[in-house]
């Protein structure tokens, strides 16, 4: 599969559209409050590939690439024994009902497929499907298995985040480019790396095509809608099941992804972290199912301890605590990387502090409930969700209120 890929749309300043997305945070709006405590944990980039191994940092820092200046360079795959060490760790909490916490997984469904480029001297992109296995030289026994097994016993939880985390009209117009930034991806892709994103920014994200005069663009709505498309068949065919929930990567999303993400049965767009706001549903039409809504939920956590300096527990906490006392879902953000150890031993700290910080609410919250991104969606929907076989019922308030409810907390 190759990328080639038209914009449309002006460009927009960040500063600009982040001033706009705060502006329209604040004013009122339809959103919805639950009468128990509600814990999710949102977490992404898994399945995309990026520094295979030390060997991989050798031969790149003798290219010329400073690795070690920031955790993003020791960004590598997880493997089966990271997924197994998760999934036995939310097996060892239990909310109020006795239900395991559970990870909800954003997957990137296609890596680059680094043979093949190379093998057209750099002239086009080509990928290769998680359903076609990881690219040439690359290797994690078990680790698909590991996905299916932790799915199976119901403490992670797959989400489409997209088929490359990348822009692939960014990229494939750096690709050819004979000067520092294209020699910089070709480096890389020789080693089996797709980019270093901290160092390389101007690879934008999969819908949004960054400008030279600091702004990006939007892909064009049929251009998404052929991606999503795409990317929601292989999460099907790769998962067995269709997605229900979904993030951009980057978080950035339009009118015209949320439209495609609707069409193709997405029920859940996550957003990112910022002002704390509450779940509020967004029309897309009908189908022949009924109503295409759309539930928006927001980050209100994030729990990154392997690239936040100073990382607090506590701060993390009383985020939660927050929510919990508005009648907001408490929504965690946690990266794959905070689990990682093929390079660098990410994940023993972050199941340490995880193990922790669930103690500690499920300790302050007697009435604590674990849910996924699709259980809220249920309870809005019908005021209940299925929990360990069995019906639980939260009360649920349909509000005019501020969607920007409470600032972010002071960095700790």
């Amino acid at each position: 599969m190759s990328i080639g890929q038209k914009v449309l749309g002006s460009p927009m300043r960040d500063a600009f559209r982040n001033a706009w997305g705060r502006a329209r945070a604040v004013l009122p709006g339809h959103g919805f409050v639950f009468g128990r405590p509600l814990l999710v944990l949102q977490s992404d980039d898994w399945g995309r590939v990026g520094v295979r191994d030390a060997e991989v940092c050798t031969e790149l820092r003798a290219a010329g690439v400073n690795l070690g200046e920031r955790p993003y360079d020791y960004y590598s795959l997880e493997t089966a024994e990271d997924i197994h060490a998760i999934s036995s760790l939310l097996n060892r909490h239990r909310d109020s009902t006795g239900r395991a916490a559970c990870l909800g997984m954003n997957f990137i469904l296609a890596n680059i497929d680094f043979a093949r480029v190379y093998a057209c001297d750099f002239q086009q992109i080509h990928l290769r499907t998680l359903n076609d296995g990881l690219p040439d030289a690359w290797s994690r026994a078990g680790l698909f298995d590991a996905y299916r097994g932790g799915i199976a016993e119901g403490v992670l939880s797959p989400a489409l985040h997209g088929a490359t985390h990348f822009c692939g009209r960014s990229v494939e117009r750096h690709l050819k480019d004979s000067g520092e930034r294209g020699l910089l991806l070709r480096t890389l892709w020789k080693a089996g790396v797709p980019y270093i994103h901290w160092r390389m920014p101007w690879i934008g994200f999969e819908y949004a095509d960054p400008l030279e005069n600091g702004g990006e663009a939007f892909l064009n709505p049929e251009v998404q809608e052929t991606l999503i498309a795409d990317a929601v068949k292989t999460f099907n065919d790769f998962f067995s099941t269709p997605p229900r929930s979904a993030c951009a990567p980057g978080y950035r999303a339009n009118e015209n992804t949320h439209g495609s993400w609707a069409k193709y049965g997405i029920r859940v767009a996550q957003n990112g972290p910022g002002l704390m706001r509450a779940p509020h549903l967004e029309s897309h039409g009908t189908n022949n199912n009924g109503s295409n809504n759309l539930l928006h939920l927001y980050r209100s956590t994030d729990f990154e301890p392997a690239t936040t300096h100073n990382f607090s527990i506590g701060e993390c906490v009383e985020k939660a605590a927050e929510c919990f006392s508005r009648g907001l879902p408490a929504i965690v953000s946690v990266h794959s990387i905070n689990f990682h150890s093929a390079i660098k031993d990410f994940r023993s700290g972050t199941l340490r502090l995880l193990n922790q910080f669930l103690s500690v609410l499920e300790q302050k919250f007697p009435n604590l409930l674990y849910v996924r991104d699709e259980d809220i969606y249920d309870l809005v929907d019908k005021g209940t969700f299925e929990s360990m076989n069995s019906v639980v019922r939260v009360e649920v308030k349909k509000k005019i209120i501020h969607r920007g409810l409470i600032a972010r907390a002071r960095p700790a």
